[in-house]
């Protein structure tokens, strides 16, 4: 650039502008921005590459190479410095491009005769959308000055790309957000929907990206600032635990001198206020994708969440943008929180992550609510609009935005057959899950809140095997008040009628973090302070919750679990706290349950080693399958590496899982199984062959397993996972296989 002042990069703005006002095609838009950036600084080449797919750059526009290349020369990400800056994403000046490494050299271009190179990324928010480059013969490095101006021309080609500005013929050239994409993620919650998209949190549209006034876009800015710093001030007023933290964070950006200087600077070389907030946000974006240090990436996420705050007052774009929610609404969010989920309840088919986890209060919402979620999809945000047709596979991860003829067709045979499946399923609901050979398996529901139990009679169960109960805390933005609890209590029971239900005490810490209790930094939270731990060294909380339960039973019979209890004497303690609170009960005149039934989940390997006056003195328990199959391979189930290496049908689970039986027979203990797991049928045979005879799951499961239980002999199954543990099969799955293959 002949003169790098800020005068000279507002002129060339300026001519971008005009350039974007003009009625045109897009390829002749494309064609008259490389003329103009090349004239501008001064360089014999400008060209714009940009992705045709995921994998290929196409060249669509250039000044200064031969024009037959245009269209026709495409290369494969990371091939040649063109396609390395489009994979990493960083930035390549070059005085001599012919002796860098990784160059490759396209004849048909005559680039030939040009030295040095400068290629920048075309991306917005994190999107990679191409590659600009300039390009000279005479051997030199660009300076920061030219590296600004090929910046905001890129920055203005990503916004105009997203505007719709460069639709011509050609994949490279295509309209954004028309054509098919498939995004694959991972299950949170099984399950198919088809819907259209509603998004959580609408991005924002930037429209005017040049200014040619920078005082009063400065005071644009500064007022927005003061806007967001009260609007921080006072979540904070109300701010307790881990969003205290978070919103601390925020505040520490919006009063960052450095961060407003940074936008401040872009606005006196001729960007708008809201084009300089997304360029600082599209560069926090890019640094996100390439740090993997997880504290550092949680602030430059803060960072992100904070420019939007920011775009949305400068913009005057809320989170209500006036749309309509379709329908039959698919929910697209980075993440959410267990309480915005409940506010859309039934409502939502389906429900597609940026982020999240298999154990995150949103997952654990879904699972309640049983709506298909898929975690981690990675893009979707940037890919999907409101009102896009979108079908979720919670079962595979896969989601599917704008699908052809094809895969909707496929998708809705399976959804289909679902269907059918789930008619055959009606017909045995009333009919005890009989195997065979004559034994019968006790099927019931897991459930964590009210708006489960209509399910219950429809679902065949025969009562709630797990009711979670820490979900009424987690949804809260304080802790709640035992006249509350006592209600919630009482209408599960009147819901349940005869039927029973076993309550599990609080199950927090890990993570389920109450976001009014102070976060512990744990190192491994699955290891540490949680569920019964936090139980008996804070008892306050259980005896709350205790004699919360045992007014809402007002007589009734009542069963209470404790969760995650690793010794005997963890039990014992946390029994002595119900018999304690029944003596207060008795003394205040308070009706107290007919019975009361105290049991344990077993979670960890050391409890299945407990001594035999444990297994005599507990009343029933409940394999906590998700958290004892982690600790048992040593294997994290939010490490998407390793949780699906090891299978639950693996020998050594299976005959440690036998053991556990054995244990309960001798001593009488009732024994039952909760998790994933019992609501898959092959695994829940399997499980109610080695003499687990009580599976509680999702209610969607109910008729598979009752329906694969109805057709299999478990003594012939038990048999065959005999055999093939003698064989020294690592699992006995595709044993049980190919035996209910030819018997079922």
């Amino acid at each position: 650039m002949p003169d790098g002042s800020e005068s000279e990069s507002r002129k060339l703005l300026g001519r971008l502008r005009d350039t974007m006002a003009e009625e045109a095609a897009g390829q002749a838009r494309l064609d008259k921005i490389t003329h103009l950036t090349a004239d501008s600084m001064g360089t014999e080449v400008c060209s714009v590459y940009l992705f045709r797919d995921e994998d290929t750059l196409e060249l669509c526009a250039t000044e200064g190479l031969k024009q037959e290349a245009v269209h026709h020369t495409r290369m494969k990400l990371g091939e040649g410095l063109v396609g390395r800056v489009a994979r990493t994403g960083k930035m390549v000046n070059t005085a001599d491009a012919p002796s860098e490494r990784g160059f490759r050299y396209m004849p048909e271009t005559g680039e030939e005769i040009f030295s040095s190179f400068l290629g920048l990324p075309i991306q917005r928010l994190g999107e990679k959308l191409g590659v600009l480059v300039v390009q000279t013969k005479a051997k030199r490095e660009f300076t920061s000055d030219e590296i600004y101006a090929l910046e905001v021309v890129a920055m203005v080609l990503a916004e105009m790309a997203e505007l719709g500005a460069f639709i011509g013929e050609g994949a490279a050239l295509k309209a954004r957000h028309t054509q098919a994409a498939m995004i694959r993620g991972v299950t949170g919650q099984e399950g198919t929907a088809e819907g259209h998209v509603w998004l959580h949190e609408p991005r924002v549209v930037v429209t005017n990206l040049v200014s040619d006034d920078p005082k009063r876009e400065r005071e644009r800015l500064k007022t927005a600032v003061e806007k967001l710093r009260v609007s921080v001030d006072e979540m904070l007023a109300g701010a307790s635990g881990e969003q205290l933290e978070v919103l601390e964070a925020y505040r520490m950006f919006a009063n960052s001198k450095g961060w407003r200087k940074r936008m401040e600077e872009d606005i006196d070389r001729g960007l708008s206020a809201e084009a300089a907030v997304e360029k600082e946000q599209s560069a926090a974006r890019a640094r996100m994708g390439q740090v993997t240090d997880a504290y550092l990436r949680e602030r430059l996420h803060d960072l992100d969440d904070l420019s939007n705050r920011l775009l949305r007052i400068l913009t005057g774009q809320g989170s209500e943008t006036g749309a309509e929610m379709p329908a039959d609404p698919i929910l697209i969010a980075r993440n959410i929180g267990p309480g915005e989920l409940l506010d859309y309840g039934r409502r939502l088919r389906g429900i597609v992550l940026e982020e999240g986890s298999v154990g995150s209060h949103a997952a654990i919402v879904a699972r309640a609510l049983a709506i298909p979620l898929v975690i981690r999809a990675d893009r979707v945000l940037t890919e999907a609009l409101n009102g896009d047709h979108i079908m979720v596979d919670g079962d595979q991860g896969l989601v599917h935005l704008r699908p052809d003829e094809s895969v909707v067709s496929a998708f809705r045979d399976k959804i289909a057959m679902q269907a059918q499946a789930q008619e055959r399923y009606a017909s045995i609901r009333q009919k005890p899950a009989m195997s065979i050979c004559g034994k019968q398996i006790n099927l019931f529901m897991n459930a964590g809140l009210l708006a489960d139990l209509p399910s219950l009679p429809s679902s065949g169960a025969e009562g709630v095997g797990l009711f979670r109960t820490e979900l009424q805390f987690l949804i809260r933005n304080q802790m709640p008040r035992r006249t509350e609890l006592v209600e919630v209590y009482k209408r599960v029971m009147d819901s349940a009628g005869d039927k029973p239900v076993i309550f599990r005490t609080l199950d927090i810490g890990s993570d389920k973090v109450l976001p009014y209790m102070k976060p512990n930094d744990e190192p491994n939270p699955a290891l540490g302070w949680r569920a019964i731990r936090v139980g008996l060294d804070k008892p306050g909380v259980m005896r709350m919750q205790i004699q919360a339960l045992l007014r809402a039973s007002e007589g009734r019979p009542l069963s209470v679990m404790f969760p995650f209890v690793a010794q005997y004497e963890e039990f014992r303690a946390a029994r002595t706290e119900v018999d304690k609170a029944l003596a207060i009960e008795r003394k205040l005149g308070h009706k107290v349950p007919e019975t009361i039934t105290i049991g344990t989940m077993l979670e960890t390997p050391s409890l299945a080693y407990a001594s035999k006056k444990f297994f005599e003195d507990v009343a029933f328990i409940s394999i906590g399958g998700n958290d004892l199959k982690q600790f048992f391979f040593a294997a994290d189930r939010e490490n998407e590496r390793v949780r699906r290496r090891y299978d639950t049908l693996n020998v050594s689970f299976l005959t440690f899982l036998e053991g556990i039986v054995q244990r309960c027979s001798e001593t009488g203990t009732a024994l039952s199984f909760c998790g994933e797991d019992a609501g898959r049928p092959i695994e829940a045979v399997c499980l109610a062959a080695i003499g687990l005879h009580k599976l509680s799951m999702r209610p969607a499961s109910i008729g598979p397993v009752k329906s694969l239980i109805m057709r299999t002999d478990l003594d012939a199954l038990y048999d065959v996972i005999c055999d093939a543990r003698e064989r020294g099969e690592q699992s006995v799955r595709e044993s049980v296989l190919d035996y209910l293959r030819w018997n079922g």
